[in-house]
């Protein structure tokens, strides 16, 4: 039987939670289907490289508004021309960007889009273009999708309630990782210098960019709060634009940091460990006592199922969206965000740390709860287990099942 041809549209290539999500995909959906990937140029490093054909529409960014302008004709017109000349049946696109370039270069073929984050919480999109942006393109275009897959059940409100799309071009497929290799990975052993550190006393760990979404700078006030009380080491998996910025505000806070970056002799006499990017993050999450996730809104997030997988603990802020539809399934998102530790089914969901109203008690409640959780190893174990056993529902068999359906469905329709 003959493939369908399907292109996979993301901006750009590089590291980032969208980037693994796209190469999942490719990797799993070219099992079914014909697979070409689909980028606006090869600026950034293809590090999650999946085997199957990519195409450049060669367009940088940046530059002038008349740059700008002239260079999203331009990827337009290009994808276009490559949907006709590989005869594409079905084009997905992953990211806002490419969302624009996909609907707009529509022919014959159908159009899914894949959202990956809340709009209406992503601090990101603000000012005069985020207003544009909310307010005219998404509306006119998203309307003109064939179908739309958002990653948690929480974003199809964002598009029906802001963005005027039908609920019936809408459904909820989440993330998924693979569970079986995480697992694997997460038993190789870290060398002897980071083993010293783990021995040392309980470990915190937390992954992703060092960005504003991730929200790290609150962790840090209560992480030194938390080791007035007792002893603990913090692990930052990840690197990103406030490297500069955390460490010094580490700094100024007292603690004593370890830059992997800087050339620092690793040992167990620093507070906090900024370990940079790492190849095998896993190993550093299974043998913590906790993993920690202070983000100010999500999607489904990679870096927090992955924990799950590893079968440590897991404390997160109940932000927008995915922790809840995560640790607590069963449960609805509440109508005003939570001010206690929530002790969810595989979890802690706790306060989000951005309200500056109410900053100062929601820290003393994760300090308190962090506190709780470090000297209670029955409890860690048990939603360490609890999480693990969760995590079987976002494996790769389970999600890509589901996509399968819908682009039949689609190319069927």
């Amino acid at each position: 039987m003959k493939k369908a041809k399907l292109l996979m549209v993301i901006p750009n290539l590089g590291l980032g939670g969208a980037q693994r999500a796209f190469h999942d995909h490719s990797v799993e959906l070219q099992k079914r289907y014909e697979v070409t990937e689909v980028v606006f140029n090869l600026d950034e490093p293809n590090i999650y490289p999946s085997g199957n054909p990519v195409e450049s529409l060669g367009v940088s960014g940046g530059g002038s508004p008349f740059n700008k302008a002239s260079n999203f004709r331009k990827r337009i017109v290009r994808l276009r021309e490559l949907k006709q000349r590989l005869s594409t049946d079905i084009c997905i696109s992953h990211l806002e960007g490419a969302d624009y370039i996909n609907l707009l270069s529509k022919g014959r073929e159908k159009v899914i889009l894949l959202i990956q984050g809340s709009k209406t919480h992503d601090h990101n999109i603000s000012g005069p273009i985020g207003w544009l942006r909310k307010k005219g393109l998404m509306p006119w275009l998203y309307r003109r999708a064939d179908r739309i897959v958002t990653v948690s059940r929480d974003i199809i409100p964002e598009m029906v309630d802001e963005f005027g799309v039908s609920p019936d071009k809408l459904v909820a497929i989440n993330n998924s990782f693979e569970v079986e290799q995480v697992r694997a990975e997460s038993l190789e052993t870290l060398d002897a210098a980071m083993q010293a550190v783990y021995a040392t006393a309980p470990v915190l760990v937390t992954s992703g960019r060092l960005a504003i979404q991730k929200n790290q700078a609150p962790l840090l006030t209560i992480f030194a709060e938390l080791i007035r009380r007792q002893t603990a080491k913090l692990v930052f998996i990840g690197d990103g634009d406030l490297r500069n910025s955390l460490t010094r505000q580490a700094r100024d806070l007292g603690l004593r940091v370890y830059e992997a970056w800087a050339g620092d002799v690793l040992s167990p006499n620093y507070d906090v460990y900024f370990m940079g990017l790492q190849k095998n993050p896993f190993k550093y999450i299974r043998p913590a006592s906790l993993f920690v996730f202070p983000s100010s809104w999500e999607g489904f997030p990679l870096a927090l199922g992955e924990a799950m997988t590893c079968g440590v603990a897991v404390v997160t802020t109940d932000c927008p969206t995915g922790p809840r539809e995560m640790l607590a399934p069963s449960s609805t998102t509440p109508a005003t965000p939570i001010r206690t530790a929530e002790v969810a089914e595989y979890g802690v969901l706790m306060p989000m740390l951005n309200n500056v109203s109410t900053l100062s008690a929601d820290q003393q409640i994760w300090v308190d709860t962090l506190m709780r959780l470090l000297n209670d190893e029955t409890e860690r174990k048990r939603l360490g287990q609890l999480a693990q056993q969760r995590s079987d529902d976002f494996s790769h068999t389970r999600t890509f099942q589901r996509w399968s359906q819908i682009i039949d469905e689609v190319l069927g329709s």
